[in-house]
């Protein structure tokens, strides 16, 4: 009795799993997914770039301030 009571409880969680990500397509849709991973990689890609001149930017700034 023991033994199926867990079997159960594993299925079930294995459902629970999947329906998550049934449940983010239902509420977003496929372009909704879609348009938050490229938002996101535009995003990522923005910070990642401004961040690595952003020292030169504010060096150079300083540097002709105090000339």
């Amino acid at each position: 009795m023991e033994n199926n009571s867990t079997i159960e409880d594993n299925n079930t969680t294995k459902e629970n799993k999947s329906s998550k990500w049934k449940s983010l397509v239902k509420k977003f849709g496929i372009g909704g997914i879609i348009f938050f991973t490229v938002k996101g990689i535009i995003t990522s890609t923005l910070i990642y770039f401004l961040g690595k001149n952003f020292w030169t930017v504010i060096s150079n700034y300083f540097t002709t301030l105090f000339e």
